[in-house]
């Protein structure tokens, strides 16, 4: 184990002290670790095959263990659904929550931290194409109507999908299995403390109620008893909330502040037209950057770290490599961790391999580029530039963090020179650390790379 997973496992080993919970936190619109610095999570989902039955696909540990020594990743979102938890009602299903549990472990050894999502498309698996709710939490009926649409997500607004979802706000005896189902993934995950939170449901639509104040009427108050009730089980869980899925199509959320402390904003972030096929316009880029401030606006208003939990494009696309460093680069000027759709397979799909396993190396260039992992200050800002492959951060040091700067390079990208004043750093795989920031109230470092 290297001096980064080291340092990685020695963060764990204070937050298991005595049974505490690891006091991740979230204050000054960051994501901070346990000691005390900027935590910033760049990864991959993990994974697009684990929607459907069997509901885990090829990923094992080894695969953890790449996304962390040669990508220099230190984050997953690990997708569960509640038809895998629960496929009868009041029936969980144990052996997958183990299943789930030993993929969190790989995590665990490999230095990776988690966040669980609760996925779901077209709500369940009752709807062709749908995957999340089990078949038994919604009438047959909606089923056997439901007509399947081109592109797949116009089928949200088919009325029996609707009627599934105001079931799953509105129906205590639906909202309370779906608590229930969440409270069996906590009582399995929460002893390990590489876990940081939970997203508790993936792209929620807005049903029968309208596109305009759904969020503010139903999602925030379904939030306020999801959210309580996980943290019943896991106190110490950081609650990643998405808007509504009415923000991807560019609408401002409509949450409102929460009671509950310790959130993430967990948007997600994709071109539409993109979205649709079309090849990649780079006349993009300013709007995706002008979307990506405005989601840290919004974070900022609920009182917020950013994380966008989804971004990602079919790597087969014209432009594939244009569109996701014009996310990158927007997602890094709003201060926002990220985790790539998606860790699978599939030579013309989203997925960072090809069908036989291999990388595919424009794409995971331009994911896995340097980043800064943990940040020993506030007032965190950072950018890469592709062209001259280097990264400048800059920081005001907080002298009471008893802990280095690490900075992600991954092998790839392999260090050639840090300047950084009179700082002390050295090299550590995959990466630098900052043992001692310059003098001065502002740090600035450059890491030029190969």
């Amino acid at each position: 184990m290297n001096a980064r997973n080291l340092l990685v496992a020695g963060a764990f080993a204070i937050a298991c002290q005595h049974g505490d919970p690891p006091p991740f936190s979230v204050h000054d619109g960051d994501l901070h670790d346990a000691y005390g610095r900027v935590l910033i999570l760049h990864g991959a989902n993990m994974a697009g095959a684990d929607k459907e039955p069997p509901y885990f696909g090829f990923q094992q540990a080894p695969d953890i263990a790449r996304m962390s020594n040669e990508w220099g990743m230190n984050a997953m979102r690990l997708i569960t659904t509640w038809a895998a938890i629960e496929p009868e009602r009041g029936v969980f299903d144990e052996n997958y929550l183990s299943e789930l549990e030993a993929r969190v472990q790989w995590g665990q050894a490999a230095g990776v931290y988690v966040i669980v999502d609760m996925h779901q498309d077209l709500y369940g698996e009752g709807f062709v194409g749908g995957d999340g709710a089990p078949k038994w939490s919604c009438d047959a009926s909606h089923y056997q109507a439901f007509v399947p649409t081109t592109p797949w997500f116009f089928g949200n607004l088919d009325p029996n999908v609707e009627a599934c979802v105001d079931g799953l706000y509105h129906d205590d005896s639906v909202t309370n299995e779906f608590i229930l189902a969440w409270q069996h993934v906590a009582a399995h995950l929460w002893k390990y403390p590489n876990v940081i939170g939970f997203d508790p449901l993936n792209e929620p639509g807005w049903g029968s109620e309208g596109i305009n104040g759904y969020e503010a009427d139903t999602l925030a108050p379904f939030y306020e008893r999801i959210v309580p009730a996980v943290r019943a089980i896991a106190p110490q869980w950081i609650a990643f909330t998405e808007p509504g899925a009415s923000r991807n199509l560019g609408l401002p959320t409509g949450l409102t502040p929460p009671t509950y402390g310790n959130v993430v904003y967990a948007p997600h972030s994709y071109d539409s037209q993109a979205e649709q096929g079309n090849a990649f316009d780079d006349s993009d880029c300013p709007l995706i950057a002008e979307n990506a401030q405005a989601l840290r606006s919004e974070a900022t208003m609920l009182g917020a770290a950013l994380w966008i939990g989804e971004y990602g494009t079919p790597t087969n696309l014209s432009g594939a490599t244009d569109y996701m460093t014009c996310e990158l680069d927007a997602i890094d000027a709003a201060r926002g961790g990220a985790t790539y759709w998606s860790y699978d397979e599939g030579d013309d799909s989203y997925g960072l391999l090809n069908s036989d396993g291999s990388e595919k190396p424009a794409i995971v260039s331009i994911v896995t580029r340097p980043y800064p992992q943990n940040v020993a200050g506030k007032n965190v800002q950072y950018a890469w530039d592709s062209n001259a492959h280097t990264l400048t951060l800059t920081y005001a040091p907080d002298s009471s963090i008893d802990a280095p700067t690490l900075i992600s390079v991954p092998p790839a990208f392999a260090p050639a020179a840090v300047s950084c004043g009179d700082c002390r750093y050295d090299f550590d795989a995959p990466g630098v650390r900052i043992l001692a920031p310059p003098s001065g109230d502002t740090a600035t470092i450059v890491v030029e790379t190969q």
